[in-house]
């Protein structure tokens, strides 16, 4: 019995086509499940994800001043092991054994070298470690549409990104124009430069989420519709006090009449209308 060669090569596409959807149904199932499966077998990628900045430091070593803190680390030392102190106003420390140090203006790094040397009149090759415990002397300043301005305290990894988040924006920040200001004595050495951080917020690409510096000024300006809202709002200042003085009088007597009418009302009572007679 001859076959048709037309049932065949219809029967060859009905085959072709169910094979490609059910790769096609593969595919979507991988599409949906291996992602999840992986999450589970690459914690690595996630934490690289979450730490992607880790990596970044301040351009500039970090300076104690007053008022911070540091702790300091000797295990072999005991009079100052694990002491933490707050650098007082003359830029000074106070420890056991070795008196009054002047630490202001010095790295931590610095700080421990400095009391090795002192320590080596009274312990051999004495080790020492210090850490900032309290950063306070240096400062950052937050102004415009945010949701709290003034100084902000410098930590040596704050970034653009993290302070506008902390600050806290609103639908009257234009955070696409932030300004960052490096102030300086000398006109030549001020710099600006503004910063797309809605930019930021909606691609992920933070090349331009710059380190912040002590004495950087970050200024959110409003959007032109708020601009234009906030001139008007100016402009009536001047007659707001005059327009509340006939406003507030004429509000309590409506809330008192309205008051009385309830308090005369009784069940089964007609409300008259009309003057009141007293």
């Amino acid at each position: 019995m001859m076959t048709d060669p037309r049932h065949v090569s219809g029967a060859r596409r009905f085959r072709n086509a169910a094979r490609t959807r059910r790769r096609a149904g593969a595919t979507a199932l991988a599409a949906i499940f291996l992602p999840a499966a992986g999450c589970s077998h690459k914690n690595k990628d996630m934490l690289d994800f979450l730490q992607a900045h880790e990596h970044e430091v301040s351009a500039i070593e970090y300076r104690v001043g007053v008022p911070d803190g540091i702790e300091i680390s000797a295990p072999r030392i005991l009079e100052i092991d694990g002491e933490m102190h707050r650098i007082q106003p003359d830029g000074k420390i106070n420890l056991r054994l070795l008196g009054e140090v002047k630490v202001s203006g010095m790295t931590a790094k610095e700080i421990a070298s400095k009391l090795e040397v002192l320590l080596s009149k009274y312990y051999q090759d004495p080790k020492v470690n210090v850490r900032v415990s309290g950063y306070n002397s240096k400062k950052f300043y937050v102004f415009g549409e945010v949701g709290g301005v003034g100084p902000r305290v410098y930590t040596g990894r704050d970034t653009l990104l993290e302070v506008i988040a902390r600050s806290g924006t609103s639908f009257l920040s234009w955070t696409s124009q932030v300004k960052i200001i490096r102030p300086s004595p000398d006109r030549k050495e001020r710099r600006e430069i503004i910063v797309d951080v809605d930019r930021m917020i909606r691609t992920g690409d933070t090349s331009a989420n710059i380190l912040i510096e002590p004495d950087d000024i970050i200024y959110v300006p409003p959007t032109p519709l708020a601009w234009v809202g906030l001139r008007i709002r100016e402009l009536l200042f001047p007659v707001s006090p005059v327009l509340d003085a006939y406003v507030t009088p004429a509000t309590v007597m409506d809330a008192s009449d309205e008051y009385n009418d309830d308090e005369n009302d009784t069940p089964g009572s007609t409300r008259r209308f009309g003057p009141r007679r007293y």
